[in-house]
């Protein structure tokens, strides 16, 4: 799996939290990745959640450090990329203001 955008990554978490060393393995698991569906991801990532937003899209939500963070993203099974579209706390994904920006 290819993932895009890593670079937003790099940059969502300060370097020294968990949830930049949580990110730095979830990248190195994507990248090895073969996933075909909803499934395979949650052999992975069992809490990985598909979610449909306000433009009819579903995107698959990871819970990042537990709770403290979700991680959206777009995975294009078929082309093997999955494109990294937001970090956000807890709180800030709790708002749902998220659904109508994708």
């Amino acid at each position: 799996m290819r993932v895009i955008k890593e670079q937003f990554l790099r940059e969502a978490a300060s370097p020294k939290s968990k949830a930049a060393k949580w990110l730095e393995v979830w990248r190195t698991v994507v990248r090895s990745a073969d996933w075909g569906n909803i499934e395979d991801v949650r052999k992975t990532y069992p809490s990985a959640d598909p979610v449909k937003v306000e433009s009819g899209r579903t995107v698959t939500i990871f819970n990042v450090c537990g709770n403290d963070y979700r991680l959206i993203t777009a995975i294009h099974y078929d082309k093997q990329r999955l494109y990294t579209l937001r970090f956000l706390t807890h709180a800030e994904y709790d708002k749902n203001k998220w659904k109508k920006d994708l």
